[in-house]
This record gives structure tokens, C-alpha cells and sequence, in this order.
């Protein structure tokens, strides 16, 4: 069964003097052990309708000892596997969980590691292991390929002090990450059309970080000649990006492509909720301090190159570490 943050950790339970859930028989003291907790999320990208990725493998690299590793649906601190992990022959992938990224808005994440003890220490990476199967369904309900390149997405690791319980999420800009490889399309179901790449991709310690959200008026929205009442909404009307910093001019903001003065920390997208009649966004999992909130109608940006974004207003605000969101909103 599939954890949703927020988790109620489980206390430090190794008695013994092994690294528990790892697949590693390090021995280790328990008083020179962490508890140790993983999870995903995401912001969303505008041309998809899922994000399916394949996780099969976690490994914590470095510290002066064997890696680390914890394979999906192998031990009680993992999740379990799921069967949406497929080969081109249709056979389930073993040890893997499928999960729909585009399911992981804002504040929401899914463990993939929950509390399990490991030695302290200071590891160099974290090493994410990604299965076939993977795939990115668009609008028009066809399915494409996705890749890592590798098979394997690799980050700075975590500090982990002994004693200490720490709860880590990898937090997928996908508007930064996913990349159409293949624009022409060749229609070849053993080739590529997306790239997922670690560019964009945030490993946040969830004791540091808060949330964003907000709610922009159709009036707004009219004013500056945006989408509005999509008949399809998965189609984004506008796009929401965060910069370091108070006060950041409209015309040195950069897409995530772009090489203006500042880039973008993270972006999302503002979708039409037609059930509340309301137009909003989510962004999780940032690291606490001051931003620029700005705000475009323009939805399509490249990761790869600079394109035609046109920034209409901003605000700041102060990200605390809280479980609460702050909130941004546009017009009345």
C-alpha cells in the first residue's frame, strides 16, 4: 500500500546491531544509527496527462561503507510494488512501483522509504534507481516512452546525525526535467520521446522547507488576455515561477530555458478547477527563506532553450518551515 505524507515516523525499534532495511549487513552501534525516510513529488508539466515513472532502488552512497540499498517491495520499510511497470513485451517489471508524478501536487508525496535505520554519517549521493516501464501519456491519451539517462538519477546525499530522525523528499520539477526527445516522432515504441533528467530535481529535508499556493481571478486572467474555462482542465491557463529573493524585476526574470539575470527556483502551472469554478496552484517543498512570485500567460517553456515568456506581475513572499502552506493570490 502506497504512504502518503505527511508520515508518523516509527521510533528508532532496532534493537540489534544491523543497518535495518537496508539490503546491506553493515553492523553497525545503534547509538550510531539514523532513521531514515524517502519520498516523491512533483510540479507539474502542461502537455501531460501522467508521468508514470518506474522507481525499483534507492541507495545511500558513501560515509566510509558499503551503499546503502533499499529495493522496492523487499522489506517492511519500503513501499510495496505495484504492477504499472512494464517491458516492451508487456510483462510486469518485478520489485518496481509505478507512480503517476502528476498525482504528487504541492504538499503531497509518496514514500518510497519509511523510517528505516541506517548508519549516520555524511553520504556523498543518492542514487535513484529507475526500471523500464516508464512512460509519459499525453493529452490525446497516447503513450510514449520515457527514459533516465543511465537508468539512474544521482544527487548530493544527505547528512544524517546519529540519533536523529530525518524525512527527505525528492521533489520533481518536471517543467525543468522532462524533456521531448524525440519532437519529430518517429513513432518507435523501443525509442524514447521524453528524457527525464536530474536538472530541476530538488532533495529537500522536509524539517527546512514550507509550501505555496494560490488562486488567480478570472478577471486577471481576462485582463491580460489568458485562457480562460478551458474545455479540457489539464490544460494549464497560465504559469506560476518562484525566484530567490525579494523584489526581482519582470524584465530580468528567466524561463527555465532562458539565461535573463535570474532563473527560476521552481514553476508550476495554474489549472481551472471547474467543480469549485476556480483557477489555482501548488508548489511544494521549498527551502525557507524570501521569493519573487511571478506570474505568465504563457504555458509552454522549454527546458532546453529560452522562449517568449512574458511576465505580468509578481509578488514576494516568506516561505516559513511549516506543514501550512503560504498563500499568493492574483487579482481580487
Amino acid at each position: 500500500m502506497k504512504a502518503i505524507f505527511p508520515l508518523t515516523l516509527m521510533g528508532l525499534t532496532a534493537l540489534g546491531l544491523t543497518a535495518c532495511g537496508s539490503d546491506s549487513d553493515t553492523a553497525v552501534p545503534v547509538n550510531q544509527t539514523a532513521v531514515f525516510s524517502f519520498a516523491v513529488s512533483d510540479a507539474p508539466v502542461t502537455e501531460a496527462a501522467k508521468v508514470m515513472v518506474c522507481f525499483s532502488g534507492i541507495e545511500l552512497v558513501g560515509n566510509g561503507l558499503s551503499p546503502q540499498r533499499f529495493t522496492i517491495g523487499s522489506g517492511q520499510f519500503t513501499s510495496d510494488a505495484n504492477d504499472e511497470c512494464r517491458n516492451l513485451s508487456g510483462s510486469v517489471v518485478p520489485n518496481t512501483r509505478g507512480v503517476d508524478l502528476l498525482t504528487l501536487q504541492g504538499a503531497t508525496a509518496e514514500a518510497l522509504i519509511s523510517a528505516a535505520t541506517v548508519p549516520a554519517g555524511s553520504y556523498g549521493q543518492l542514487r535513484l534507481d529507475i526500471a523500464a516501464g516508464s512512460y509519459v501519456e499525453k493529452l490525446d491519451g497516447s503513450r510514449v516512452p520515457l527514459s533516465v539517462p543511465s537508468n539512474q538519477l544521482r544527487l548530493q546525499g544527505p547528512v544524517l546525525s546519529a540519533g536523529g530522525t530525518f524525512n527527505y523528499t525528492l521533489e520533481f520539477d518536471l517543467r525543468k526535467a522532462l524533456v521531448d526527445a524525440n519532437p519529430s516522432g518517429n513513432n518507435n515504441p523501443a525509442t524514447p520521446d521524453y528524457l527525464l533528467k536530474p536538472t530541476g530535481l530538488r532533495l529537500v529535508d522536509n524539517s527546512t522547507v514550507g509550501h505555496l499556493q494560490g488562486e488567480v481571478s478570472e478577471g486577471f486572467l481576462l485582463n491580460n488576455q489568458c485562457t480562460v474555462n478551458p474545455a479540457d482542465e489539464r490544460v494549464a491557463v497560465a504559469s506560476i515561477y518562484l525566484y530567490s529573493g525579494a523584489d526581482r524585476p519582470l524584465l530580468e526574470l528567466s524561463d527555465n530555458g532562458g539565461n535573463n539575470t535570474y532563473q527560476p527556483y521552481a514553476s508550476t502551472a495554474v489549472f481551472f478547477d471547474n467543480s469549485q469554478t476556480r483557477y489555482s496552484y501548488r508548489l511544494g517543498y521549498i527551502d525557507a527563506g524570501t521569493y519573487t512570485v511571478a506570474i505568465s500567460c504563457d504555458t509552454q517553456d522549454d527546458p532546453d532553450q529560452p522562449d517568449d515568456i512574458t511576465f505580468i506581475s509578481a509578488q514576494n513572499v516568506t516561505i516559513s518551515s511549516s506543514s501550512q502552506p503560504q498563500t499568493v493570490n492574483f487579482g481580487d
